[in-house]
């Protein structure tokens, strides 16, 4: 491989592991406490000669009662605007814990963040395992999206939001993604679930190591699902009650395409309503439990391919000049 071709990037020193961000999401928080206990396990001359990777768990009041959240969804609350409007003694617990985790992990947008945040989820949906992020071309997740993809099934998932209006935990670091994974009701925790989001945590660490080692990783294709829409429930007009479910035909089917004209929702008298789109998208988050409050039955994406460029890390001499010039642009 020509070494001109290769983007080189700075290493990843800072990288953090969150589970607990939604209290009743418990994959993450008992797999967090897992990796918490067994790095107390290494001894001191082992941690100094491996650089272990620092974990954090996100711990709040919900978590302890097993609730979502008390008063409004934590991971809504790390836009700009939250992160930096006032403060009264009205302010929820989630803006006072947003800023909290961003004055830990951030601050968000500063060279001081974290070099890569990965928050852990669980949904409802029956969609598998899946990175999920706010862009297309942070090479840092897509080669992490790769090495994942070539040992378990796995997606890619692409929020096209600004950074300023990026609104998860994951938005506080470098880089950063939402490791999603379902089917699993809220409040419990499946072994099938759990294990998978493990063996997904680890491949990332494993490559985060082998990246900071100086492995060169190649150039390739991977698919990209973009987020087009949001499609919420029919509603009656006057009480704003949903008036039918997902259709049983549509139900769990997260990734496999919806044509138009494709059953999309049972009215609760049993009439089915049909996807009226333009295009072929792809559902996902089909009827997850947590989008009743915020008005989604299910999201539709577009599939494309990214190709992605080979990269490297930096040496010590290139990272010193990246760090100048990033000064230099906060100065200015």
């Amino acid at each position: 491989m020509e070494e001109d071709k290769v983007l080189c990037l700075p290493r990843l020193s800072q990288v953090a592991v969150c589970g607990g961000t939604h209290g009743n999401e418990l994959s993450g928080v008992y797999l967090v406490r897992e990796l918490l206990k067994a790095k107390k396990n290494v001894t001191k001359q082992e941690d100094e000669e491996e650089e272990a990777v620092p974990l954090l768990m996100v711990l709040s009041h919900p978590l302890q009662q097993c609730f979502r959240y008390i008063d409004t969804d934590l991971n809504r609350c790390f836009t700009h605007a939250s992160l930096s409007g006032p403060m009264s003694g009205m302010t929820p617990y989630e803006i006072i814990r947003a800023r909290q985790l961003n004055t830990m992990l951030g601050p968000k947008g500063s060279h001081g963040a974290v070099d890569l945040v990965c928050d852990l989820h669980n949904t409802t949906a029956n969609m598998g395992l899946c990175l999920i992020t706010y862009s297309d071309c942070d090479w840092i997740c897509l080669h992490i999206f790769r090495h994942l993809q070539a040992n378990i099934p796995l997606r890619y998932i692409h929020f096209d939001v600004s950074n300023k209006e990026s609104y998860s935990l994951d938005s506080v670091g470098k880089h950063g993604f939402a490791m999603e994974i379902g089917p699993q009701p809220h409040g419990v925790v499946r072994s099938n679930i759990y294990m998978a989001m493990k063996a997904g945590v680890q491949h990332m660490l494993d490559w985060v190591q082998s990246f900071n080692s100086g492995s060169t990783f190649e150039e390739g294709f991977v698919d990209v699902f973009t987020m087009v829409k949001h499609i919420d429930y029919p509603r009656d007009s006057e009480t704003r009650t949903i008036t039918a479910a997902i259709h049983p035909q549509l139900q769990d089917q997260d990734f496999c395409l919806l044509r138009p004209g494709g059953p999309l929702f049972q009215t609760f008298s049993g009439e089915t309503l049909r996807y009226k789109g333009d295009e072929p998208l792809y559902p996902f988050f089909i009827n997850e439990c947590a989008y009743y409050e915020k008005g989604i039955a299910l999201s539709l994406a577009r599939k494309r391919q990214v190709m992605v460029p080979a990269i490297r890390v930096q040496t010590e001499q290139e990272q010193q000049a990246n760090n100048q010039r990033f000064a230099s642009e906060e100065e200015e």
